[in-house]
C-alpha cells in the first residue's frame, strides 16, 4: 500500500490538502480517527477569503446550502455595552459575507469531496508512528486489535495541535493558571442580532457568537484555567461548562440577553489547553498545516480558514517541487515562507488581541475607546485577516 501521500487528520487542513493532492494526480491516503459526523471545539466561521476555495474543492455550494446567514458586521459584547461596526472588505475578496457552519457538515463535505477526488479513506483508523526512510515514510495504523503499514513519499500531519501525537516528539507544558481551556456550545432561540458576529470580552477570557447552521446560534470561548477554577468555586454544584456560561452572563450583557430563553442544542464541548504560535512547518520529515503550523488565538475566528489556506499553500508548493523525491527539501522551503508571508501577522495580531481581552478590567477600559472610535472594531477585523485573499 504505497502512496505519493499520507495525511493524518480529517478537518479541514487534511480534506483540503486530500482534495488538491488527489486532483493533481497524486496517490493520496487519508487517515482519521474518529467517525463522521462529529462536532469540533471550533467557533465554526469561514471567513470570506476562504469561500472562492471551497468553490474550487467543489464544495461551495454546498456549504453555502448549510450556512447561516452573511456576517456583515463585527461587534463587541463587553460588561454592560454591545457595539457593533461594519465587517471590513478587502481588494479582490468577493462581496459575499463569511457564513458559520458546524463542523460536523463541514469536515463530511471536505471528506466525500476527497473521496471523489480519488483519495483513499482510512477511518476510523489513528496514526500510531511514523519511520522515516532514505526515499520513504511508514506510517503504522492502529484500530481496534488491527495493524496496518502505509508507505509513502511524503507524510503530511493535519490532526490539529490540541491531541498530541507520538511521532511528532512535541513536548507538551506543563499546566499552568494561564492556559487557556476552550469551550464551545450551539443554542437555538438566541435574540443575537442575525449577521453580526460579536466578539465577548470577559474577566480571564474571550469569545465569540455567530447565527450557524440549521437557525443555532454557536459560543465558542477560551477562558483562563484559574479562573475557570474561581468559577467553580463560587458556582458549586455546577460543571465546568456551566460555571463558564454562568461567568461569561455575570459580567457580558450582550451574551445574557443575547441567550435569554434560547436552549442548548446538544451539550457542551471541551478542549485544550491551547496553545497559539508559530510551530515548525516541516520536521522530521513531516509536513505540517493547520494548527500544528501555527495557531493563532480564536478571538479572530479565523481558525477554519487559515487550516484550509495553509493546505493550499502546501499543496501549491508540493505539485510545483516534489514529484521529484529529491525536491522534498525545497517544497518545504517554498512552503514555510508562503505560510509566514501569510499567517505571522495576523497571529501576532491575536495575540495583541487576546491579552487585552482577557484582562479583568478589560471591558472598562475598552468600550470607551471603542465606542468613540467604532471604526476600531473594523481594523481590528481586518488586521485578523478578513480582509487577506490568498486563494483567488
Amino acid at each position: 500500500m504505497t502512496y505519493d501521500a499520507v495525511i493524518i487528520g480529517g478537518g479541514p487542513a487534511g480534506g483540503t490538502v486530500a482534495i488538491l493532492l488527489a486532483r493533481a494526480g497524486w496517490r493520496v491516503a487519508l487517515v482519521e480517527k474518529t467517525p463522521f459526523p462529529r462536532r469540533k471545539v471550533c467557533g465554526e466561521f469561514v471567513s470570506a477569503t476562504s469561500l472562492a476555495l471551497l468553490d474550487a474543492l467543489g464544495v461551495g455550494a454546498a456549504f453555502r446550502s448549510l450556512a447561516g446567514p452573511e456576517v456583515r458586521e463585527v461587534g463587541l459584547f463587553a460588561g454592560q455595552s454591545t457595539l457593533a461596526a461594519p465587517m471590513p472588505r478587502g481588494q479582490g475578496v468577493t462581496a459575499e459575507g463569511g457564513r458559520a457552519v458546524g463542523r460536523h457538515h463541514l469536515d463530511l463535505l471536505l471528506l466525500e469531496a476527497a473521496r471523489e477526488a480519488g483519495a483513499v479513506i482510512h477511518q476510523p483508523w489513528s496514526a500510531v508512528a511514523v519511520e522515516r526512510r532514505e526515499r520513504e515514510s511508514i506510517v503504522t495504523l492502529a484500530a481496534k486489535d488491527a495493524r496496518e503499514e502505509l508507505h509513502a513519499r511524503i507524510v503530511i500531519a493535519a490532526h490539529g495541535s490540541w491531541e498530541p501525537a507520538a511521532f511528532l516528539m512535541d513536548e507538551r507544558p506543563a499546566h499552568r493558571g494561564a492556559d487557556l481551556l476552550a469551550f464551545k456550545a450551539r443554542f437555538f432561540g438566541s435574540r443575537l442580532t442575525p449577521g453580526l458576529m460579536p466578539l465577548l470580552a470577559f474577566p480571564g477570557g474571550y469569545g465569540g457568537m455567530v447565527h450557524t447552521d440549521g437557525g443555532a446560534t454557536s459560543l465558542s470561548c477560551c477562558i483562563r484555567r484559574d479562573t475557570l477554577q474561581r468559577a467553580r468555586a463560587e458556582s458549586p454544584g455546577l460543571s465546568a461548562a456551566e460555571a463558564v456560561l454562568a461567568h461569561i452572563v455575570e459580567h457580558t450583557a450582550g451574551v445574557r440577553e443575547a441567550l435569554a430563553g434560547a436552549s442548548l442544542d446538544g451539550h457542551w464541548l471541551a478542549a485544550g489547553p491551547i496553545r497559539p504560535g508559530i510551530r515548525p512547518r516541516f520536521a522530521g520529515g513531516v509536513f505540517r498545516v493547520g494548527n500544528l503550523a501555527g495557531e493563532a488565538h480564536p478571538i479572530i475566528a479565523e481558525g477554519i480558514s487559515m487550516a484550509m489556506q495553509s493546505s493550499w499553500l502546501l499543496a501549491n508548493a508540493l505539485t510545483r517541487e516534489a514529484f521529484d523525491p529529491g525536491r522534498v527539501e525545497a517544497a518545504a522551503r517554498r512552503y514555510s515562507g508562503d505560510w509566514r508571508r501569510s499567517f505571522a501577522t495576523r497571529i501576532r495580531a491575536a495575540a495583541l488581541f487576546a491579552a487585552v481581552a482577557a484582562r479583568r478590567h478589560a471591558p472598562a477600559a475598552i468600550v470607551p475607546v471603542a465606542r468613540r472610535l467604532p471604526g476600531l472594531i473594523t481594523l481590528g477585523a481586518d488586521l485578523s485577516g478578513k480582509t487577506r485573499q490568498i486563494v483567488r
